[in-house]
């Protein structure tokens, strides 16, 4: 359980990304545990990390992660990376897959190497359950072998690949293929599935269902960074060149919309079920890193709801529907020239 006391072993640690959807609920919680915390953002939806009360702690340089000049500044002194920054999803990746590339792909090598020259020697890489594809067994785990659909998941897999080579004693790395985080964060994103579930249901009072029967995998936003937090402590043999799914519930896309129903309204809400083409279906086993690491999500479906309800509710989330700073796709195609 992560709590705001300090840590006994406090970090300097560069969080990539770190002002985006997850890092935004991270990096408060580094900061709390005593870890002195860099990250390197180009703050391109907005920068919540101003809102934190105590910044004495954080240090942001915003840049892009492709500037090798600014990577180096920004990883001076420190001794871990959580390297989250990405195109996320592949609809943002689609709009422009040149981009894409560039930033998920091209640019890690060199900030592996970045890293380890600089004297880090813990890494740890969000990767994605959507390493896998589309599968018909019932509980994918750590054995089977990426078979990424698109650009995006194949990125990933070959950033591991790359991730994997740099394994040594000196240099302790982490694969962590997270299933989709939902819940409320400073910096929202509302194209998630359980985040588009729940911001229809609020604020227009009907979900659409395309399709229903695809499997989803999802973990609550703060079980996601807890994570991070817990494996900047572990001991490095139980994570050196380790990889481990991350995830909670398997729920279809249907289930996902009675429970939002169920959660928000249930004689308000409307479920309206429609057909689709996309028929991806995502289901991972994350019993090795409960079996490996303890780790038990603590959240359900449910309090992600709930507390991004809440955030509706208190005015936290103005003009959710329309504003393009909560959607990925839109936010880039806003800012293309």
């Amino acid at each position: 359980m992560v709590t705001g006391s300090t840590s006994v072993d406090a970090r300097h640690v560069l969080v990539t990304g770190g002002a985006g959807y997850v890092g935004s609920v991270l990096v408060p919680k580094l900061l709390a545990r005593g870890h002195r915390v860099s990250v390197i953002d180009l703050c391109l939806f907005g920068n919540s990390l101003e809102r934190i009360p105590d910044r004495s702690g954080l240090t942001l340089v915003k840049a892009d992660i492709r500037d090798r000049q600014a990577v180096v500044a920004a990883l001076a002194g420190c001794d871990s990376v959580i390297h989250l920054a990405c195109i996320s999803n592949d609809p943002s990746f689609e709009l422009d897959p040149e981009l894409g590339r560039s930033i998920n792909h091209d640019s890690f090598r060199p900030l592996v190497e970045a890293s380890r020259q600089s004297g880090v020697d813990r890494f740890v890489f969000a990767s994605s359950s959507s390493v896998y594809g589309v599968r018909d067994e019932t509980d994918v785990t750590e054995e089977f072998a990426p078979r990424p659909l698109t650009d995006y998941s194949r990125y990933k897999a070959l950033c591991e690949e790359i991730l994997l080579e740099y394994q040594s004693d000196e240099f302790t790395t982490l694969i962590l293929r997270p299933a989709t985080v939902c819940g409320y964060s400073p910096r929202l994103r509302l194209d998630l599935t359980v985040n588009i579930l729940t911001n229809h249901a609020v604020n227009r009072g009907v979900i659409t269902v395309f399709g229903g029967d695809q499997k989803r995998p999802n973990l609550h936003i703060e079980d996601m960074t807890d994570l991070y937090l817990n494996v900047l402590e572990e001991s490095r043999s139980r994570i050196a060149g380790k990889v481990f799914n991350a995830g909670y519930q398997n729920h279809t896309v249907a289930e996902l919309a009675r429970i939002v129903k169920q959660t928000v309204d249930p004689e308000r809400v409307r479920v309206v079920t429609t057909a689709t083409d996309d028929h991806r279906s995502y289901h991972i086993s994350s019993e090795r890193i409960r079996r490996e690491l303890g780790f038990v999500p603590r959240r359900s479906i449910e309090d992600a709801v709930a507390d991004l309800k809440r955030a509706f509710d208190s005015g936290l989330v103005p003009d959710a529907m329309d504003d393009p700073v909560y959607y990925n796709v839109r936010q880039l195609k806003r800012m293309r020239p």
